[in-house]
Order: C-alpha cells, then structure tokens, then sequence
C-alpha cells in the first residue's frame, strides 16, 4: 500500500509541475507576441525599403535605356542620310557614265 500511495504522490506532482510549466509558458506567450509583432513589424520595413530601392534602380536603368535608344535612332538617322547622300551622289555619277558611254558608242558607230 505505501508504493501506491508513493505512486499516486508522484503522479500529483508530476500533473502539478506539467501544469505549472504550461501556465508559465502561456503567460510568457503573450510577453514574446509583441517582441515578435515588432521584429514582423521591422522586418517588413526593411522589405518595404528594400523594394523601394530596387524600384528607384530600375527606374535608373529604364531612364539609361531611354537615353540609349534615342542616341541610337539619332545615329540610324545620320546613317541614313549619309547613305541618302552617298546613293544620291553615286547615282548621278553613274547616271554620268551612262551618258558619256552612250556618247561614245554613238560616236563610234
């Protein structure tokens, strides 16, 4: 009989302290949540912050680009007129030839 008695004693204990520790750490819970809400709370900043830089970057990068396009579409237009320029000249030049070899294929003839 006394082991048993031992028995149900330890397991009073036992229950008594498991509870103690369940109590202790539910009152603690709610001491954590705001630390926890905070440290949330910081790291969502510090995501906000980071978006916005990578946001202001690429507005950079897209102004950059911008600014390459327009450099090129002022070089295709300086290509084309040179083009323009030197197609209109090789044309009159040839066109010149023409002539002068008709010239000479009727003065021959």
């Amino acid at each position: 009989m006394p082991r048993s008695m031992v028995l149900v004693v330890l397991l009073m204990v036992l229950i008594i302290t498991s509870q103690f520790e369940w109590r202790q750490q539910l009152v603690s819970d709610p001491d954590t949540n705001p630390r926890e809400s905070q440290n949330h709370q910081q790291i969502s900043e510090r995501k906000g912050g980071v978006k916005e830089k990578i946001i202001l970057s690429q507005e950079k990068n897209i102004q950059r680009l911008n600014e390459l396009v327009r450099s090129l579409r002022e070089q295709l237009e300086q290509c084309r007129s040179n083009i323009e320029s030197t197609s209109n000249g090789t044309l009159s030049s040839l066109a010149e030839n023409i002539i002068e070899l008709e010239q000479q294929q009727i003065l021959e003839d």
